[in-house]
């Protein structure tokens, strides 16, 4: 993609989401595109594939998450398997406002350092990254969050498994899923009962945006 093509496509999403994205919050996300650019030179935090792309198909993508998480009111918020920073960082950045504490959680240290660059680069004070394993963290931040989000992490069933002991009463599941999210719920049903609500995804075609609610084990 040439530099003005890539311009136009920052444009083009930025309009879209005016509602959600200040002057400010604008600053922010084009500070993050550049470091995540400079970084990917020499580490792969993204598919080179996408690099191009990063507007549409990752900030974008990760953009979806964000009026969801208004509507639920939530103040604290948990990204598992964060990658380089999708979609978590995206909504720390647009509800830099509205969130008390924003939880980062990649294991793999290249990842987290990247993560804690941008944290600094975006002057996120309110945001924490975790380089650890997913499960050495469920003791210490037991009931904690008001939504869990991940994208591309694991199938449902695990990924519930992963993300259930962190939510707190009345907390949400954002799982980005591809197609096979049917067959996944299918599967997740036989070990969980929960409540969900399906969005399409606007940045990915055969995408899902499930938010999961009222999620508890089945009885063996």
């Amino acid at each position: 993609m040439r530099p003005e093509q890539a311009d136009a496509s920052r444009e083009t999403l930025l309009t879209r989401c005016r509602d959600l994205v200040t002057a400010e919050t604008e600053e922010r996300l084009v500070a993050f595109v550049e470091l995540l650019k400079t970084w990917q030179r020499t580490h792969n935090l993204v598919s080179p594939r996408t690099i191009d792309e990063v507007w549409e198909r990752h900030v974008g993508d990760s953009l979806q998450l964000v009026p969801i998480g208004i509507e639920q009111k939530s103040s604290s918020w948990l990204d598992i398997g964060s990658g380089a920073g999708f979609p978590g960082l995206i909504v720390a950045i647009v509800l830099h406002d509205r969130l008390e504490r924003v939880g980062l959680v990649e294991a793999n240290h290249k990842k987290a350092a990247f993560l804690r660059q941008a944290v600094r680069v975006c002057g996120l004070d309110n945001v924490t990254v975790h380089a650890r394993r997913i499960e050495a963290l469920h003791d210490e931040f037991r009931g904690c969050f008001d939504v869990v989000s991940a994208r591309a992490l694991a199938p449902l069933p695990g990924l519930l498994e992963l993300a259930a002991p962190f939510l707190a009463e009345n907390g949400l599941v954002l799982a980005m899923k591809g197609k096979e999210y049917v067959h996944e719920e299918a599967a997740a049903s036989d070990i969980w009962q929960f409540d969900r609500i399906l969005y399409p995804s606007l940045a990915e075609g055969d995408g899902t945006i499930a938010a999961i609610s009222h999620l508890k084990r089945r009885k063996a």
